[in-house]
């Protein structure tokens, strides 16, 4: 007679693999490239004050998003399971500390970030379109059109995010050419390089840039998230990453380099909205409404992007029975998992209406550094046990990968010492899901 239990097994639906590798580079691009990149620089221009260091903090923190990239790509080819890091930290540390990682995942790294998000994007929309709506309605609207779309298929939701993603990449192409070809009296001087003494201040200003140009250009790891649905995870998904992540730091350098060059040092570090000073030193008011429309599209195509790939995480969880187990069911009509979607735009949903988005993010930094130096160090273990095969090795290894890893410490080190208060929150909602992983591995049923 047949196995009816492994007839039932090859019965479930699963995962549809159906992403190739220009999927997967919009996935890595779409994930760093939010609001942000149009706004930052003139936070990076308060630390430090000439256009060498400015560049210098950008271009520092590519590098170490390059590093990142790689490791990454090497951890995608060892295990290219859905879930990325949550699948990372399980298989090399403790499941404890995987289950933690997607714990602070949901309750505060995404669903915070999705949040502010959302709420930038309502602002733009309502000042594009001069609709009298309330900002928390086109909110929850976009966040409930969004999970809709994703929950009818991967390839629904990353078509929708590879257009979102193309319209964001011709944003910066636009705001790049105004500064470089229509801004007729640039202000940009080379000197001096450095605005004081090579001693520990300047040392600390450069630090503090980095901040900011770090939680920027984060976010390739989300990618690796959807690994369970590219159809050559261990072929597309390295490469991907090190083409997105480049491309990312091209766009990224041009953008800060028009900033600098339209507005000067000094006046970028007290201009809030830089790109749209760029495109009014450039083309007047219409300019300034045009990159509010690229603002507007680049926190929507953010907003799509991880509407898409986190849900895997908490689905991962659910299939390893430390989650709601409906959170680990695939829809049979369309093989993505509805309930995980679901789950996390209603956290999102709740943050917003708890007004409390802006506070969470500050919680954000630590919480991010902490796994991504934890999950860096992933590579040390998978070595030594012979984990898959790579062929996307880290240049270097393991002097690089311990760089890095040195360098997520600092970013925690600095935010602690910056934030203490917020930092011990954050703390305090990662060792919460402690007595929450042993109370669901003791309902789980043997």
């Amino acid at each position: 007679m047949p196995n009816t239990a492994s007839q039932q097994q090859t019965q479930q639906p699963q995962l549809a693999r159906r992403l190739g590798l220009f999927d997967a580079i919009m996935l890595v691009m779409g994930g760093i490239i939010g609001a942000g990149i149009f706004i930052n620089p003139y936070v990076v221009a308060q630390s430090v004050h000439t256009p060498a260091l400015i560049m210098g903090a950008w271009a520092a923190g590519g590098v170490i998003a390059l590093a990142g990239a790689f490791i990454y790509a090497e951890l995608a080819e060892r295990l290219p399971k859905v879930g990325g890091q949550y699948a990372y930290i399980r298989e090399a540390y403790h499941p404890l500390l995987a289950f933690l990682y997607g714990w602070v995942l949901l309750l505060v790294i995404q669903t915070g970030g999705m949040a502010a998000v959302t709420v930038t994007f309502s602002r733009y929309f309502i000042e594009l379109t001069g609709l009298h709506l309330p900002e928390a309605a086109v909110a929850v609207l976009t966040l409930t059109i969004l999970t809709l779309i994703n929950c009818l298929g991967v390839r629904t939701g990353s078509t929708v995010q590879n257009i979102l993603m193309v319209m964001k990449i011709g944003a910066i192409f636009l705001l790049v050419a105004a500064g470089l070809f229509f801004v007729t009296a640039p202000r940009i001087a080379w000197t001096p390089i450095l605005d004081q003494p090579v001693k520990f201040g300047l040392l600390s200003d450069f630090g503090a840039a980095m901040v900011p140009v770090l939680f920027a250009i984060a976010g390739w790891q989300t990618a690796n998230f959807a690994a369970g649905e590219l159809k050559n995870p261990r072929k597309d998904l390295p490469r991907g990453l090190l083409i997105g992540v480049i491309g990312v730091i091209v766009l990224y350098m041009a953008v800060n380099f028009v900033c600098v060059r339209t507005l000067g040092a000094s006046q970028l570090a007290t201009t809030k909205t830089p790109a749209s000073a760029v495109m009014s030193a450039a083309f007047g008011a219409k300019g300034a409404t045009v990159i509010a429309f690229g603002i507007a599209v680049s926190a929507l195509g953010f907003l799509s992007q991880s509407v898409l790939t986190a849900p895997r995480v908490y689905f991962a969880m659910a299939e390893d029975g430390v989650f709601f187990r409906a959170i680990g069911r695939i829809s049979p009509k369309t093989q993505v998992p509805v309930f995980a979607i679901i789950l996390q735009s209603i956290w999102t949903a709740v943050i917003l209406f708890t007004g409390k988005y802006e506070q969470i993010l500050n919680y954000v930094v630590t919480m991010d550094f902490i796994f991504f130096g934890i999950s860096a160090s992933c590579i040390f273990v998978f070595r030594r046990r012979n984990v898959g095969d790579a062929q996307h090795l880290m240049p270097g290894h393991p002097w690089t990968t311990l760089l890095f890893c040195c360098v997520c410490a600092l970013v925690v080190v600095n935010t602690v010492l910056r934030f203490p208060a917020n930092t011990l929150i954050g703390i305090a909602i990662l060792f919460s899901g402690i007595p929450v992983f042993y109370l669901w591995k003791r309902a789980r049923p043997a």
